[in-house]
């Protein structure tokens, strides 16, 4: 950390003195001090993703740019204007210029909160389910009380559990729908055995699939489809 902070400081004062862009010089100065002001080079790097000003600085994306200049990972870059965009929405008087250095709420906490809302753009970590009154109550800690992640975590955690994906409900929906078609198709009026054993055998192809889809599961889902073939076969019996 130390070496790359070393390194930030050398660039900005060369290109200072070389008369370069000020934006660029603002945002290494920003970047040397990301532990202390996240907020500070969130701001920032806001202003350049719309600016665009690393293309004519020879980068081809934002990413790159911060990879590249400033030392910073692409995950962290997206989180800091995850969370950027999370204090404009909820908390826009974080961004007054009354706010002391020390008032601004930690950036793992905003993330933490950014999560807890569920917007989309927060897939990059799991998401949390929230309830209105907990989410007011969480906002209250992370951008007036000033809580640590620890302390947050401690608190809510126990009210939040993280958002199953969408993926995962769909694939559960369609493996239970499999299932309760091969219960149902010994019932199917005029169905004959062999398009029976045939159909039986495809829905059981597919629940296995599903299952392999769903790894956290295994022997339960091994189990399952036996015991189908088991009743299919009493019923043609």
């Amino acid at each position: 950390m130390a070496e790359t902070h070393d390194r930030l400081e050398v660039l900005a004062d060369r290109l200072e003195q070389a008369g370069d862009d000020p934006f660029r010089v603002t945002l290494l100065r920003c970047a040397q001090r990301f532990k202390r002001s996240w907020l500070e080079l969130a701001t920032v790097l806001s202003d350049l993703q719309n600016r665009r000003a690393f293309e004519r600085w020879g980068y081809a994306d934002l990413h790159e740019y911060c990879q590249k200049e400033l030392s910073i990972r692409p995950s962290t870059v997206d989180k800091l204007l995850l969370s950027y965009g999370t204090v404009q929405r909820h908390a826009p008087e974080v961004l007054g210029p009354s706010r002391e250095r020390n008032e601004v709420p930690s950036f793992d906490a905003v993330d933490y909160f950014a999560r807890a809302v569920g917007r989309e753009e927060a897939a990059a970590g799991k998401r949390l389910d929230a309830a209105p009154d907990v989410l007011n109550k969480l906002r209250a800690a992370v951008f007036e009380e000033g809580r640590s992640l620890p302390e947050l975590r401690g608190e809510f955690g126990p009210l939040l559990r993280p958002k199953a994906a969408e993926g995962d409900d769909v694939g559960s929906r369609a493996r239970s729908a499999a299932q309760r078609l091969l219960q149902l198709l010994p019932s199917v009026p005029g169905i004959t055995e062999a398009r029976m054993a045939r159909t039986s055998a495809a829905l059981e192809a597919l629940v296995r699939d599903l299952d392999a889809l769903a790894p956290e599961k295994p022997e339960k889902a091994v189990a399952s489809a036996p015991r189908m073939s088991r009743a299919r076969k009493k019923q043609e019996a």
